[in-house]
């Protein structure tokens, strides 16, 4: 059935354009909160929680896969879904890995490769472009994905296309808002217990 899918199926659906300009705004927030992480003190910060922009991010991404597959991926499949979500994700994946290559191997500030043969460097290499969390880099221990750190980004992406594929679409609306408040729950008590919800990537928060 998938390799028979009708153009209709697979027809981009309405594009909004306010979007686009969330994702610019979101995105600049990021990059200042990241140049900002020179001011050590919080409240000196004027965007210390800029690092929301992330989970803002995540929320969007929920709502466009919500949108856009709703509807037809009961036609679609499994398959053909995570073939769509790769070809859209991973080219992605696979340059940041290329360029962290680069930079680790020639970059004088960027690594030292040295210390590393080149059956861990290709090991390493390779687990970047399939997002394996491996945190084998110690000066870079902060990190899961030593080549590439707005990687794990992308990984909790991947697991959220898992859940929404196959959970999130097949139950109703009535299992979803008790997801939802569990899920408020969890995210309260996260919050309480670690004083802030700055996590997901490192080794020390990323489950």
């Amino acid at each position: 059935m998938n390799s028979t899918l009708s153009p209709e199926i697979l027809k981009t659906k309405q594009h909004f354009e306010i979007l686009d300009g969330l994702r610019g705004v979101a995105a600049i927030a990021i990059v200042i909160f990241h140049f900002m992480e020179m001011v050590y003190e919080f409240k000196l910060n004027f965007i210390g929680h800029g690092f929301l922009a992330v989970d803002f991010f995540f929320c969007l991404s929920g709502f466009v896969i919500a949108y856009a597959y709703d509807d037809r991926i009961g036609k679609m499949g499994n398959i053909e879904f995570f073939k769509s979500r790769l070809i859209r994700l991973h080219p992605l994946v696979f340059l940041g890995s290329v360029l962290g290559l680069l930079a680790f191997l020639f970059d004088p500030f960027g690594g030292h490769p040295e210390l590393y043969s080149a059956g861990k460097i290709i090991l390493i290499f390779l687990c970047s472009i399939f997002l394996i969390p491996f945190p084998v880099i110690g000066e870079r221990s902060f990190n899961l994905f030593g080549l590439n750190a707005p990687a794990w980004s992308l990984f909790w992406e991947y697991i959220a296309n898992i859940v929404y594929a196959f959970v999130l679409y097949r139950i109703s609306r009535k299992y979803l808002i008790v997801l939802i408040i569990i899920s408020a729950i969890a995210l309260c008590y996260v919050s309480y217990s670690a004083g802030n919800v700055l996590g997901g990537w490192g080794k020390d928060s990323f489950w």
